[in-house]
């Protein structure tokens, strides 16, 4: 369990510059390392009789599961915790985003703490067997009506079409909605849905769970059913630990008016200014409130919990494309370690295999691994960043750049290939190359400032 970590940004099809659907969310965890892997799991390596390291539940999974993406921790020990891919009808999945509850809903529907599942199991268990995002919807909801969970968590899903948010009701309900095409969605760790309309198309729920509200009198309001309201939280830690993330984001992408970082109601559904785009999801998922008196590098004692940490562990930006052929279409945006040092590659999910910086990650220290440079990179720019952040800028705009040059060059000379997955596989790796290059060359930039900047000189 990573207890109250992450954040999820979820953005329709209108919403975005080239008409992708957008399932994001940035990986983190305690103040320990926790090392990253980019694998792919082929139907062969899929589990037939799956048993989970956190509780006793076990499952027999029948079907042909699909190829798919994912990024477990190194450390399988505890546990696969897939927490991000992309399958090979082009579904993205995260899996999950911690979020609240309170002692209503648990007292009427515990959590399962014997049996039940949660973050460890869910991208496993759900990634290859579905080839739609409401298909997805509806294969978690199946299983936590019968099996239950053992904490609260979020999980989104992602087709060429729709976007679809669900987040665990106490130990056995579930609620989920499409976000509209032409919205995004910002969700901390918090129960997120707000207004609910049990008759709508845009979304799915357990069967009883108006009866549930209902029978016993849950809605604190009339005729009007906010999930928040109802199932959520609104606790001094969620003014200072969750809502201001929502409010920055808000603030940056739609230029909200009138709130305040710590306000309880915070819209769920969100609409951008303008056409958000890939390096503007970047750059808020790597925020810690720049411009504001919130900014830790500008006061120690900055009250409020921001996206970047240093224990952000990974960032994935599962991109569907419209405007490409289906064989190209999955793109897994991915970084490892803190985002405020780190750069996203745009990662091909329709391959055999990932490359080695990224794939391989070893549980103790590295620098061949991307994870672990990165953290390199941040032990030094976290003690000098307000003078060399424009380097961090540099370098991030630099991996964007040649990387980009990479798809494009892929995406236009694909359809000569006869084996697509093999061709993209070597684009990845090319990929990696340039990420890993210009990482080193940033953490040698780092190594000359701090040593020139050395207290010990005379």
């Amino acid at each position: 369990m990573r207890q109250h970590t992450c954040t999820t940004f979820l953005a329709g099809k209108e919403a975005t510059i080239d008409g992708s659907t957008i399932v994001c969310r940035v990986e983190d965890y305690s103040n320990d390392f926790d090392p990253q892997r980019f694998v792919v799991v082929t139907p062969e390596k899929q589990s037939r009789h799956y048993k989970s390291k956190t509780t006793d539940f076990t499952i027999d999974l029948s079907g042909n599961p699909l190829r798919y993406t994912s990024t477990p921790d190194a450390d399988s020990s505890a546990g696969i915790f897939g927490a991000s891919g992309i399958n090979s009808a082009n579904v993205s999945m995260t899996a999950t985003e911690t979020i609240t509850s309170n002692s209503r809903i648990l007292s009427l529907d515990p959590y399962n703490q014997e049996s039940g599942i949660g973050e460890e199991d869910f991208l496993t268990l759900v990634l290859p067997y579905v080839r739609t995002a409401r298909q997805a919807v509806e294969r978690v909801g199946q299983l936590l009506t019968k099996y239950g969970t053992y904490e609260a968590n979020g999980l989104a899903f992602g087709d060429q079409n729709e976007v679809w948010y669900l987040e665990t009701i106490g130990g056995h309900h579930w609620a989920a909605i499409k976000v509209p095409d032409n919205a995004y969605v910002i969700a901390p760790n918090r129960l997120n849905i707000t207004d609910f309309d049990f008759s709508a198309n845009e979304t799915l729920c357990s069967a009883d769970l108006k009866e549930l509200i209902d029978l016993n009198h849950l809605n604190p309001e009339e005729n009007h059913y906010n999930l928040r309201l109802i199932f959520g939280s609104s606790s001094y830690r969620d003014a200072h630990y969750n809502n201001p993330r929502a409010w920055y984001v808000e603030q940056q992408l739609s230029g909200a008016q009138g709130t305040k970082p710590i306000d309880q109601m915070l819209p769920f559904i969100n609409y951008p200014r303008h056409k958000i785009t890939i390096q503007e999801i970047k750059e808020v998922m790597s925020s810690h409130y720049q411009d504001t008196d919130y900014d830790p590098y500008l006061s120690k004692g900055a009250p409020y919990r921001s996206i970047a940490l240093n224990r952000n562990l990974e960032l994935h930006i599962l991109q569907i494309r419209n405007n490409v052929d289906p064989r190209v279409s999955g793109v897994q945006w991915l970084a490892f370690g803190p985002n405020t040092v780190n750069a996203v590659v745009p990662f091909y999910a329709n391959v055999k295999d990932t490359p080695k910086p990224y794939r391989d990650t070893a549980i103790t220290f590295d620098i061949n691994n991307i994870y672990w440079l990165n953290h390199v990179i941040m032990a030094i720019a976290d003690q000098h960043y307000q003078k060399i952040e424009p380097l961090l800028e540099d370098f991030s705009e630099q991996v964007m750049t040649k990387t980009l040059i990479c798809q494009h060059q892929t995406d236009n000379a694909f359809t000569k290939k006869d084996d697509v997955a093999e061709f993209l596989t070597k684009a990845n790796e090319q990929m990696a190359t340039i990420s890993y290059q210009e990482s080193m060359k940033l953490l040698g930039k780092l190594v000359e400032y701090g040593f020139k900047n050395a207290r010990l000189q005379y």
